[in-house]
């Protein structure tokens, strides 16, 4: 009980601290290359054949003499996936004395980080946590608390099995 009330507080030492981080390095949602029927405008272009008669910018056309349409940027949602090696390759460099989970730690940390970041950016996020073979695989979802679930099967790790890489 005592260990899963170390990790609750670890967690929420992560957080708080990523909480600061993110919102520095966070600028904003992500264009898409792909033009559609999304909510960012985009530009105006001339009509062509086949184009949603909807879209006409009935003003520019006014002005033009000719139909001009209005393009729109679709916004998309980014699928995130946290890929944690928990192998024995974890311990390489560790300093004696000191517990190869530190390293463990920082894997976590930076899952926070990303795991933040996705939450603001309302994206999906998942966890692939591997040695020599697959040890957990969680799915991508949204979610402060899949966020944090991640973040705590991270610091919960298994104990650095399986091969060195």
């Amino acid at each position: 009980m005592t260990e899963l009330k170390e990790l609750l507080r670890q967690v929420k030492r992560i957080e708080l601290r990523t909480e600061r981080l993110v919102s520095s390095l966070a600028a904003g949602r992500y264009r898409s290359a792909f033009r559609g029927q999304g909510m960012e405008f985009d530009e105006v272009r001339e009509y062509a054949a086949g184009d949603d008669v909807r879209t006409i910018d009935w003003n520019v056309t006014a002005r033009a003499g000719r139909p001009y349409v209005k393009v729109f940027r679709e916004e998309r949602e980014l699928t995130t996936m946290l890929l944690v090696d928990v192998s024995a390759s974890m311990r390489f460099g560790a300093i004696p004395g000191m517990s190869p989970r530190v390293k463990l730690a920082l894997a976590a940390e930076a899952a926070a980080v990303v795991g933040v970041t996705a939450l603001r950016n309302h994206d999906r996020l998942g966890l692939v946590l591997f040695s020599d073979r697959t040890e957990l695989h969680l799915p991508a979802r949204k979610g402060r608390g899949h966020a944090m679930r991640l973040v705590r099967e991270v610091l919960a790790a298994p104990q650095l099995a399986g091969a060195s890489r």
